[in-house]
């Protein structure tokens, strides 16, 4: 038997937290694929070909009356907006749908970029008290203690991009390779340690977000940066962020009144 050393281990389990949903949708391709395996497979034009006579052949008595089949329909690129008003020509149908959380807005590429903070004595009491808060609670391994710090309603915290359905530390629990949610406490703990950035400042949406590597492009960071963020995230993580063009992994985001904004990864 192998023994793993510690970077392995640690590549292991981030990349099992970082690619949470990839089994469940290779395993659904796997599925479709063998499916489909089981039975034969034509084109649509391959059958419709088949069903034509050869060039030159005798037509059956009456053919000429046949009543012709009408073209293939192409599938539709537009959609009819929520009004019943038709739509734009060329407008594109988004197959996804409606986005069913806000979304976490990034500073624009030609913006500047926000000044890095690690001084939480900066920060406003009510959240430099919630970061407290959620630190202890991290190390003290009891991901339960999280419950009255995740709001309900429309103050509930965003979770994941795509929404979630039953009990959000269940949801938790099940991003983590451990039964007890005690890799997403380390996470957490890890993501809050890091630098941070104050983002929109004096409006609605202003936000405190950690890690600092949310607000910045990822081929902007500076070698010292880089070894902070392989404190978070591994090499291989780091190589498909810079596919993405950003950092993708999990960010915090807290609000000037304290509330618990977001804890979500994914772009």
């Amino acid at each position: 038997m192998s023994i793993k050393t510690p970077a392995q281990l640690r590549s292991r389990t981030k990349r099992g937290i970082f690619e949470t949903c990839r089994p469940a949708l290779i395993g659904l391709g796997l599925g479709i694929v063998t499916s489909l395996a089981a039975q034969p497979a034509f084109a649509l034009s391959e059958i419709k070909r088949e069903e034509l006579p050869a060039p030159g052949a005798s037509q059956p008595e009456g053919a000429d009356k046949a009543v012709p089949l009408p073209d293939p329909i192409a599938p539709s690129t537009e959609a009819e907006p929520d009004d019943g008003t038709p739509a734009e020509p060329g407008t594109a149908v988004d197959p996804a749908g409606p986005d069913t959380e806000q979304a976490i807005e990034r500073p624009e590429p030609d913006e500047p970029l926000p000044e890095i903070q690690y001084d939480v004595s900066k920060l406003p009491p009510a959240v430099g008290e919630l970061r407290d808060q959620l630190l202890a609670i991290a190390k003290s391994g009891d991901i339960e203690k999280l419950r009255p710090l995740l709001g309900a309603g429309d103050d509930m915290t965003q979770l994941s991009l795509a929404g979630i359905d039953g009990d959000p530390l269940e949801y938790l629990k099940g991003l983590a390779g451990d039964e007890d949610g005690q890799e997403i406490l380390a996470i957490l703990e890890e993501v809050l340690s890091a630098g941070y950035v104050h983002l929109d400042a004096g409006t609605a949406e202003e936000l405190y977000v950690w890690p600092y590597f949310f607000a910045i492009p990822i081929d902007k960071l500076t070698g010292p940066q880089r070894v902070e963020l392989f404190k978070i995230v591994t090499a291989g993580d780091y190589e498909e962020m810079k596919a993405y063009g950003s950092y993708i992994f999990y960010r915090i985001g807290i609000t000037p009144a304290g509330r618990w904004a977001f804890f979500v990864a994914g772009e």
